[in-house]
């Protein structure tokens, strides 16, 4: 009796349930006195808005992180970022790994459906890997921030360099140094170089690491090419992420480089930078070199794009991840040149996997467009600083025109649910809400061509 009365839910819900408590809780820690720098109680729907943000990975606040959090607050903070980041079923499973408790078939499900995997074998050894191979980036991350930041601020240095490895990796893009993100860092070649190496390598997917070092030891023994020895999907990562850093660098030098307000008095080098910066910062970390609000309108929509796109599958990134956009793009030029199949690489695009791609893209707009109607019922503010709110919040990237901080209580509801709703996946939302079972129509309804286009 008592087993039918317990709730059952879905690998889906279960994951889309694991990052709601994790938001609740850990607003609750946040709401405690100790959390809060000067001792007295931040506000909930403040301490609700930097759970959500650190929890998915998005980097949008409402109160600056280096001021208004106590230690104790941005420890929470940077295990909240490190959670949110690996997501809360490898945290979990990894621990019942370490405390030798069995992987059950259910507990392997969850990491698929969490991974997006293919496959239920292999998953204790999958989960080892990406923990090992995080903390060891995050750690080389920490060390080469360290350069810079211990000489500068001391023993503080040390906890800055760990903080902003954690969120650059993630994607997070918080940082506990000032309110005005890395900009003070414009010209470092260091902290440039060491954040675009992080959120590059944190956003390009876990599978894409582990095919690419396989690839690398087939080379040692049969010195064949690596890329050729990638899987698909690698291929298909690698080279749109490549695209679309290199076309948003060149787009965002070129509009940028006579404007005053943001890299006009730069020299050849430092546009270079700042704009390689601002191409990969897009990608859902939310780190800024320079102020996005003196942005060219060019610049801004450069950026939207980039954000829209996101980085790739069964990593920390955010968007509708570039393999999702390869497939779109190649499907509809399958079609126009009248293809049966879309092909990229020498290789056949599944149907279901177009369908997919599809239905994420659709549904993200329909996110996209509810939250721009509901934020822009609710604030006065321009409308592009809207539209760059909304789709830095569903792509869970953080970056903003100065708008964030002057949300209502209902606008910054708004971005929470949106932040929510883009870190869980548009898709991964629809499966959790659809409690039927699914049936196999014997008889199916007649066909009938419509015009499309």
């Amino acid at each position: 009796m008592r087993n039918h009365l317990r709730p059952h839910f879905s690998t889906t819900q279960t994951i889309l349930l694991s990052f709601l408590l994790a938001i609740l809780a850990g607003s609750a820690l946040l709401t405690l006195p100790v959390s809060s720098a000067d001792g007295a109680a931040v506000p909930y729907i403040d301490a609700l808005f930097t759970a959500t943000t650190s929890i998915c990975v998005t980097g949008l606040v409402t109160v600056p992180t280096f001021s208004t959090w106590s230690m104790f607050g941005q420890i929470v903070i940077l295990f909240l970022i490190q959670i949110g980041g690996l997501g809360v079923v490898t945290i979990v499973s990894w621990l019942m790994i370490s405390l030798h408790r069995r992987i059950g078939i259910k507990d392997r499900m969850l990491i698929q459906d969490a991974f997006n995997l293919n496959t239920l074998s292999g998953m204790v050894r999958f989960i080892r890997k990406v923990i090992a191979g995080t903390f060891l980036i995050e750690g080389l991350g920490a060390l080469l921030y360290m350069t810079v930041f211990v000489p500068e601020f001391g023993v503080r240095g040390v906890w800055i360099s760990i903080f902003n490895a954690v969120s650059a990796f993630c994607n997070a893009g918080m940082d506990v140094i000032s309110e005005n993100s890395l900009c003070a860092y414009v010209h470092d070649p260091i902290v440039n170089t060491t954040t675009i190496l992080l959120i590059v390598l944190g956003g390009i997917g876990y599978i894409v690491w582990w095919d690419i070092m396989g690839a690398l030891k087939n080379i040692r023994r049969q010195k064949l090419k690596c890329f050729a020895n990638l899987t698909l999907h690698s291929k298909i990562a690698l080279s749109v992420t490549a695209i679309l850093i290199l076309v948003g660098t060149a787009a965002i030098f070129a509009f940028e480089y006579h404007n005053p307000l943001t890299m006009g008095s730069f020299s050849l080098i430092e546009k270079l930078q700042a704009s390689l910066f601002q191409s990969v910062t897009t990608r859902t970390a939310g780190f800024v070199t320079v102020p996005q609000e003196d942005l060219t309108n060019a610049s801004a929509f450069v950026s939207l794009l980039l954000m829209f796109i996101g980085g790739s599958p069964v990593g920390t990134a955010g968007g509708i991840k570039t393999v999702t956009f390869a497939v779109l793009i190649t499907s509809a030029f399958a079609t126009l040149k009248s293809q049966s199949e879309a092909e990229l690489f020498q290789r056949t695009i599944p149907r279901h996997a177009v369908s997919k791609a599809v239905a994420v893209v659709n549904m993200a707009f329909i996110i996209l467009f509810t939250a721009t109607l509901s934020l822009s019922a609710v604030t006065d503010a321009d409308a592009l600083d809207i539209v760059y709110e909304t789709v830095s919040a569903a792509a869970t990237v953080g970056l903003t025109r100065s708008l964030t901080a002057d949300l209502n209580v209902w606008g910054r509801i708004i971005i929470i649910i949106t932040m929510y709703l883009g870190r869980v996946g548009p898709i991964s939302l629809m499966i959790a809400l659809n409690t039927k079972k699914e049936t196999k129509n014997i008889i199916k309804n007649p066909t009938e061509d419509i015009s499309v286009g």
